[in-house]
């Protein structure tokens, strides 16, 4: 028994296939399934674009993760903080805080603090180009120079800095508080302390023989 015209058209398309779920003329899903939209022009996405021009240069290494809690009136609220450093390993580093719900957006948030907070470190071959004294709150960190071969002589925390920054050579002692936070944030006020020669040249207007 032949259907009418109206029923068939209504129900099915012309291959016996329901129309929900069929191919439009750009050969994309319409109507019936989800489908994820992308780029027809083969350029890569926002965060795609951002690790292609990374291209690997700068690299990030977490520090400490901890879980802190906040008391409320319904419990604890519990939330991690993540403590990373990133630098390109040839005279620029970064440190970052960051703190979130889980880890992974913590660790997020800190990378993306350490990339906009990056700082420049004057260097003199492999090691650093005086003794300098860095602190922050009760944490106090002594860089001094070294000769070539010598290696990072310093803790995890302060290593990290130093490594990522690009210093090969380095002796270090840290003073008063071992925090984590502590030590990296006056690793870091040490570095930024530095002065190249061409710097202390300038500032002084005398020109420096060595």
């Amino acid at each position: 028994m032949v259907r009418p015209r109206d029923e068939r058209s209504r129900g099915q398309g012309p291959s016996g296939t329901s129309r929900g779920g069929g191919m439009d003329s750009r050969g994309g899903a319409r109507g019936g399934g989800s489908t994820t939209k992308q780029r027809d022009d083969g350029r890569p996405r926002p965060r795609e674009r951002a690790q292609r021009e990374s291209g690997g240069e700068l690299q990030d290494r977490v520090v400490e993760i901890r879980r802190v809690a906040k008391v409320v009136k319904g419990g604890r609220r519990f939330n991690f903080s993540a403590l990373v450093v990133v630098g390109d390993g040839s005279g620029r580093a970064g440190v970052g805080l960051g703190k979130a719900n889980t880890v992974p957006a913590a660790i997020t948030k800190a990378q993306d603090s350490a990339k906009r907070e990056m700082f420049d470190v004057p260097m003199r071959n492999t090691t650093i180009p005086h003794e300098v004294l860095g602190k922050f709150e009760s944490s106090t960190v002594l860089l001094k120079p070294a000769s070539e071969g010598t290696g990072v002589i310093a803790g995890g925390p302060v290593r990290a800095v130093l490594e990522l920054a690009g210093i090969r050579d380095v002796l270090t002692k840290a003073l008063g508080s071992t925090t984590a936070v502590n030590l990296v944030r006056a690793t870091e006020d040490g570095l930024k302390r530095l002065r190249s020669k061409a710097d202390i040249e300038r500032s002084r207007g005398v020109k420096i023989t060595l």
